[in-house]
């Protein structure tokens, strides 16, 4: 008599896989990447080990990020302080009141007093869940995020990589990756931002990880605090 065998069910791919934990112990996954570049290398041994951006998710930070956008630290953290003081509370409602013509006397340009009106008004009507993008794999948490007036691939990819932890998401076009990886190199042609960008794709899984080893080697290289 023989013992009937039953077939095994093939495995299904989770949508959201485990994922290295960014704010936790990145040791392995540096020296991963330090193997892969040498100028990621270089950067680790200046900075010993990444900084990494933590910030509370939700309306604040989509609001703070698009502060951010294109404009130095100095001039980012003085308007943002101005929208914290000249705002009663921080939230989607609040923006609304004060509505885009209040943002701009805050500091904002009218474009984004005009995003940040956007992007409450598509919170406050439910178009967008920021409590639920922790429930999408990477690419579309970026497609729903995007869908918002003003949030482009930039400003998306800063949310999940600073609120969500998330380990393999690339902020492109970001100046100040650029030059660090530009002061990390010993030699090699000058890479123009989309070349860089594409550069970038040898990093994964770790590309978020190696975002923030080199905003942290760019404040080790101006003389400052990362933030």
């Amino acid at each position: 008599m023989t013992q009937a065998t039953s077939t095994p069910k093939p495995r299904t791919r989770s949508a959201n896989p485990p994922r290295l934990d960014v704010f936790g112990d990145t040791a392995g996954a540096c020296r991963a990447l330090a193997r892969r570049d040498a100028a990621l290398a270089r950067a680790l041994d200046a900075i010993e080990r990444p900084h990494i951006r933590r910030r509370p998710g939700g309306f604040e930070a989509l609001f703070r990020i698009i502060v951010e956008q294109q404009v130095s630290v100095a001039s980012a953290q003085a308007i943002w302080k101005r929208c914290r003081e000249g705002l009663d509370e921080l939230t989607p409602h609040a923006a609304l009141h004060q509505g885009a013509d209040g943002l701009r006397r805050l500091g904002l340009s009218g474009p984004k007093a005009r995003y940040v009106t956007a992007l409450a008004d598509d919170i406050e009507a439910g178009r967008l869940d920021v409590a639920a993008l922790s429930r999408l794999d990477d690419a579309a948490a970026l497609r729903e995020l995007q869908q918002v007036k003003g949030i482009g691939p930039w400003t998306a990819a800063i949310y999940l990589l600073f609120c969500e932890g998330r380990v393999d998401i690339w902020p492109p076009g970001d100046v100040a990756l650029l030059g660090a990886y530009h002061a990390a190199r010993l030699r090699g042609p000058h890479l123009e931002m989309k070349q860089f960008d594409a550069r970038a794709m040898k990093w994964a899984p770790f590309r978020g990880l190696a975002a923030h080893i080199l905003w942290t080697y760019y404040a080790h290289i101006r003389g400052r605090a990362p933030i």
